[in-house]
């Protein structure tokens, strides 16, 4: 069923058709900090699984997982998890997307929190942090964990 101006589904949550294809567009995996920070990652000699299921029963994936040391890494994009120096609320339909910033944030959180009951670290990172230090900080991890120390 469209709308009055046939251009965009009624109860839809984007204000224009240009708008739903655009919002269409936006990548939720393999974004460029994602692939920056693999490629860096990797050019160190770890190896790591690409959005994969840190706990089986989850239904939620991580950017980088590395098994063998229990390492879960995100690459958190400033709008969709409200990065507390970049998010700003829309104009249009904000109610809509503060509501869903807000559910995502909770869902990392509870995210965060079950993996960490596993026996899982958890690192997350924002999509503008340096990757330098973000792939310092994962290395760092993943070589201390793997040599048994825990790096929290």
């Amino acid at each position: 069923m469209l709308d009055a101006s046939s251009t965009v589904p009624a109860g839809s949550w984007a204000s224009s058709a240009g708008r739903r294809r655009n919002m269409q567009a936006i990548r939720n995996r393999d974004t460029k900090p994602e692939q920056v920070i693999r490629r860096l990652v990797h050019a160190r000699g770890l190896r790591y699984r690409v959005h994969a299921r840190p706990l089986p029963d989850l239904r939620r994936t991580a950017d980088l997982v590395f098994r063998p040391t229990k390492v879960a890494v995100f690459i958190d994009g400033c709008y969709w998890h409200g990065c507390p120096d970049h998010y700003a609320s829309p104009k249009i339909n904000s109610e809509y997307w503060s509501d869903k910033v807000a559910r995502n944030i909770a869902r990392d959180r509870d995210t965060d929190e079950r993996l960490t009951r596993a026996g899982w670290l958890v690192l997350r990172f924002w999509e503008h942090e340096e990757s330098t230090n973000c792939v310092d900080k994962i290395a760092a991890t993943v070589i201390a964990r793997r040599n048994g120390a825990d790096s929290s």
